[in-house]
């Protein structure tokens, strides 16, 4: 193996996401997480599921090659400006759909549950992850995100931030990336009770409806944590 591709086992799951959001799908078709998953080295990811890094690697090349817009690189985005786009896409995202995908799995426990009992176990899965968002989102608008901004201006004006700021972030750091991670293992819960989100047969269009907005909201959640755990996390610790 050359110097370049061993070089490239070295580097972490997340920084490959980063560079290019296209390698995500990569990674999603060999089951490696990429989000809460997101620190580990290409090469101990590849361990873990008796993979090949130089097949990756070029798979990961030719993602990135393919036709089609390259993704934004939010990785060299100001903190403020990549604040702002996780606010107002992905926040956004989850207090307008999370309200609604509640009520669909509830409805669908009611109604197939008897035949499909996964669906039962979903809903209360489901029940629990809107519980859960509405702190951890507070958490980030009121507390992270503010007392970031506020450490990315003084650095930008070469002024010491007050070691109350730095205290927040540390402190919300330890506590979000738990979060992620329960939140990223009840999802891989739902997805596998869900048998990857299969319609069955005897099943009305609310359940279709159903999975279809459960795998979008897990998708989201990717990207989002993504940014979060591999890119703005990061960054907010080097101030």
């Amino acid at each position: 193996m050359n110097s370049d591709h061993k070089e490239s086992r070295d580097r972490t799951i997340g920084e490959f996401v980063a560079e290019d959001y296209r390698s995500a799908q990569v990674f999603e078709d060999y089951d490696i997480d990429f989000c809460c998953g997101g620190q580990k080295t290409l090469a101990a990811a590849c361990r873990e599921k008796s993979l090949d890094p130089a097949v990756l690697l070029r798979e990961i090349e030719a993602a990135k090659n393919a036709p089609g817009e390259a993704s934004e690189d939010f990785s060299s985005m100001k903190l403020p400006a990549l604040i702002d786009h996780i606010v107002v896409t992905h926040h956004a995202f989850l207090n307008e759909n999370t309200g609604q995908i509640v009520a669909y799995t509830r409805k669908i426990a009611e109604v197939h549950g008897g035949r499909h009992p996964e669906v039962i176990e979903i809903a209360a899965i489901f029940d629990q992850i809107e519980a859960d968002l509405v702190g951890h989102l507070d958490e980030e608008e009121k507390v992270l995100f503010p007392a970031i901004n506020r450490l990315s201006e003084a650095s930008r004006d070469e002024t010491p931030p007050t070691a109350e700021d730095r205290a927040v972030i540390r402190d919300s750091l330890t506590v979000l990336h738990r979060e992620h991670e329960d939140i990223g293992d009840a999802v891989h819960r739902i997805r596998s009770l869900a048998n990857d989100y299969a319609i069955p047969e005897d099943v009305c269009n609310t359940f279709k409806v159903t999975y279809g907005k459960l795998r979008e909201f897990e998708d989201d959640l990717h990207k989002h944590v993504h940014l979060e755990n591999n890119i703005l996390f990061p960054r907010a610790a080097d101030l």
